[in-house]
C-alpha cells in the first residue's frame, strides 16, 4: 500500500504542476458563475438554469480532464523512459497501475469539490438576493443538499472514464485512447438503445453485435440524474446505492484488466 500511496501522491503532484485541471476548472468556474447573469433573462427559471448549467459544467469539465490526464498515465513515463527506473525498484506492475489511478482519481476529486464549491456559492448569493416570495415559488431551495446527490453520481462516472483511459493507454498511443475513451463515453450514454437494436434493424449479426456492445459499455445514462435533482424530484437511495455499486465493479474489472495487459508489456 505504500508504494500504491507513493505513486498516487506523485501523479496528484505532477498534474498540479502540467496546472491542466487548473485551467479547465478555472473556466468551468466561469462558466457556472456566468450562468447567474444568462438565468436573468429567464425570470422564473435562474435556479434551473444555473443547477442545469452548473452540473454539466462538473460533468463536461471533469471528463476532460479525466481524458486528457488519463491517456498520459502509462504512455508519458513510456516516451520518457523512466517506466525502466519504477520498475526497477520494488514496486509490482499492479502497484504501478492501481497508483496511477488512485492518484487521477484524488485529482479529480478536488476539482470536482472545487467545482461544486463554486457552484454552491452562485446558488447561495442567488438564494440571498431574491425575495421569499420568488424562493417559494422553486421547486427545490436553492442551495438543496440534493445536488450533491447528483455529483456524486458524476464523480462515479468520471471515475469509470478515468479506468477506460488508463487501459487502453496501457497498450495504445495518448491520441488513440483518447478517441477511443471518448468513443465509449458517447455509445455508453446511449447504451440503452443497443439493448432494443433488434427492434430497429432485422439482422441476427447486427442484433448480437449491439448486444455485445451493450453488454461490454457501461450505461452511462444510469448515472445522469441531473434532470431530477434540478426539479427537486425524489433519487432513492437504493438507486444511488446500486448505481454507485455497478459503477466501482465495472472499475474493479478494468483495473484487472490494465493490470492482465501491463503485465504482459515487454518494455525491454
Amino acid at each position: 500500500m505504500r508504494a500504491v500511496r507513493h505513486i498516487a501522491l506523485n501523479v496528484f503532484r505532477e498534474s498540479v504542476r502540467d496546472r491542466v485541471p487548473y485551467n479547465l476548472v478555472l473556466f468551468a468556474v466561469l462558466l457556472i458563475g456566468s450562468s447567474y447573469l444568462l438565468a436573468q433573462l429567464t425570470a422564473g427559471q435562474d435556479v434551473k438554469i444555473i443547477k442545469d448549467l452548473g452540473l454539466a459544467a462538473i460533468a463536461v469539465f471533469g471528463l476532460f480532464i479525466a481524458i486528457f490526464i488519463g491517456i498520459g498515465l502509462v504512455s508519458k513515463e513510456v516516451e520518457r523512459r523512466s517506466i525502466y527506473a519504477l520498475l526497477s525498484k520494488p514496486i509490482s506492475r499492479p502497484q504501478f497501475i492501481v497508483g496511477k489511478y488512485a492518484g487521477l482519481v484524488l485529482t479529480l476529486a478536488v476539482n470536482v469539490a472545487v467545482m461544486t464549491v463554486a457552484l454552491y456559492a452562485v446558488l447561495g448569493f442567488l438564494t440571498y438576493i431574491q425575495t421569499p416570495e420568488a424562493r417559494a415559488a422553486w421547486d427545490a431551495p436553492g442551495t438543496d443538499p440534493r445536488l450533491l446527490k447528483a455529483v456524486g453520481l458524476i464523480f462515479v462516472e468520471l471515475m469509470i472514464v478515468t479506468a477506460i483511459a488508463l487501459f487502453f493507454s496501457t497498450f495504445s498511443t495518448p491520441l488513440l485512447a483518447a478517441a477511443l475513451t471518448f468513443g465509449f463515453f458517447i455509445v455508453g450514454h446511449f447504451n440503452t438503445d443497443l439493448k432494443n437494436f433488434d427492434r430497429i434493424v432485422d439482422s441476427r449479426p447486427a442484433v448480437w453485435l449491439a448486444r455485445g456492445v451493450y453488454h461490454a459499455v457501461p450505461d452511462f445514462s444510469a448515472f445522469d440524474v441531473k434532470t431530477e435533482v434540478v426539479h427537486g424530484l425524489p433519487v432513492a437511495a437504493g438507486y444511488l446505492a446500486a448505481t454507485t455499486g455497478y459503477g466501482f465493479a465495472y472499475i474493479a474489472g478494468l483495473l484487472v484488466v490494465s493490470v492482465l495487459v501491463f503485465a504482459r508489456r515487454d518494455f525491454k
